[in-house]
C-alpha cells in the first residue's frame, strides 16, 4: 500500500508551508479537498490555481492522487431530479474532474449527501441517471468518480458498502468506481473479510479516519488493526488516505504528527515477509530470474 494524507490535515486555505512536513513524515501522495483549498472552489478554480499547487506539491515530493468532498453542502439526490440543480452539480463535478486530471489525480470521492423526501428507489434511480450522465461526459479524463461508504449515521442514501457495491455494478463504466473506508466499513456493519473479497482488485481507492473526522486513534470504535490485516488479505496495493481534520492552532502539528504516527504504526509496521515478497517480485522480473527461497540460510 501507498501512503497518503487529506489536506484537510492542514489549515484552510494555508498548505504551502504545511506540505513539506507531510513529505518528511513518509507520506508520498496527497488528496485535495477543494473547498478546503481554494476559496472560490464554488465558483471556479482556474487553470492557474491548479498550476501552483501542484507545482507546490511536486516542491514539497508530493503527489496529487486526487479530489474528496466535492461539494460545499451535501448533495441533494433529490434535487438532482431537478433541472436547475441538476446542471449546476453536472457542470460543477465536470470542472472538477478536469481540475483532478489537470493535478495529476486520478479519484474524485463523493461524500456527504442527503436523500430528500423520496423513496429509497427513487433516490437510486436519479442517482443512477445523473452519474451515467456524467460519466459519460469525463470518460476522456482518465478520471474515476466514487461514492464513499459513510455509515448509516451520516447519511439515508447508500451509506454502506454493499449498496455501493452495487451501484457501481449497476453503472458499470471505467469512469466510476468503487471507495471505502475505516469509517464506512464500521458504521455501515461491513467490517468481515468476505466484504473485502467482495471489492477484492476493484477498489480505487481506501480512507483511513475515524468518525466526523476526529484525530486517528482517539475513537477507538474502529479496529485499525483489524482492517489492515483484510487489506493485506486482499491484496490491495493502492493509496490509503489519512483523513482528519485540522487540529486548533495551538494543537494542530502535534495532532497532525499523531494522526500520521497511528497510520504508520498499524497500518504500516516493518514486516520481513513483505520485504521478501517484494524482493522476490525484482527478482522474477530482472533478466537474471533467480528464485528466492524463503527460510533458506543457504544455496545447495
Amino acid at each position: 500500500m501507498k501512503r497518503a494524507a487529506s489536506n484537510l490535515l492542514m489549515p484552510v486555505f494555508d498548505h504551502f508551508s504545511h506540505l513539506p512536513r507531510l513529505a518528511e513524515r513518509g507520506i508520498a501522495g496527497l488528496e485535495v479537498a477543494p473547498f478546503h483549498t481554494w476559496p472560490d472552489a464554488q465558483k471556479s478554480i482556474t487553470a492557474s490555481d491548479v498550476k501552483i499547487y501542484r507545482r507546490a506539491a511536486e516542491v514539497a515530493g508530493l503527489e496529487i492522487i486526487g479530489l474528496h468532498g466535492l461539494t460545499k453542502d451535501p448533495l441533494q439526490i433529490e434535487q438532482l431530479g431537478a433541472s436547475p440543480y441538476r446542471a449546476r452539480i453536472m457542470a460543477q463535478f465536470i470542472h472538477l474532474s478536469k481540475v483532478c486530471r489537470d493535478l495529476g489525480g486520478h479519484t474524485l470521492i463523493i461524500e456527504e449527501r442527503k436523500r430528500g423526501n423520496i423513496s429509497k428507489r427513487e433516490a437510486w434511480i436519479i442517482y443512477r441517471d445523473f452519474i451515467e450522465d456524467l460519466v459519460a461526459q469525463v470518460a476522456s479524463h482518465g478520471t474515476v468518480f466514487c461514492l464513499s461508504p459513510v455509515g448509516i449515521d451520516e447519511t439515508d442514501f447508500c451509506a454502506t458498502p454493499r449498496e455501493t457495491f452495487m451501484l457501481a455494478n449497476a453503472i458499470s463504466h471505467d469512469a466510476y468506481g468503487i471507495h471505502l473506508s475505516t469509517r464506512g466499513l464500521t458504521y455501515g456493519g461491513k467490517t468481515g473479510h468476505q466484504d473485502f473479497c467482495e471489492s477484492r482488485g476493484r477498489v480505487e481507492h481506501f480512507h483511513i479516519e475515524e468518525p466526523y473526522r476526529a484525530e486517528l486513534g482517539t475513537v477507538h470504535s474502529i479496529d485499525h488493526v483489524d482492517m489492515r490485516v483484510h487489506l493485506d488479505a486482499s491484496t490491495y496495493k493502492g493509496w490509503v488516505s489519512v483523513v482528519q481534520n485540522a487540529g486548533s492552532s495551538v494543537q494542530r502539528t502535534a495532532s497532525l504528527d499523531r494522526g500520521l504516527s497511528f497510520m504508520e504504526k498499524i497500518y504500516f509496521p516493518y514486516d520481513l515477509k513483505y520485504v521478501c515478497y517484494d524482493l522476490q517480485e525484482e527478482l522474477d522480473e530482472s533478466t537474471a530470474r533467480v528464485p528466492l527461497r524463503l527460510g533458506s540460510t543457504h544455496s545447495r
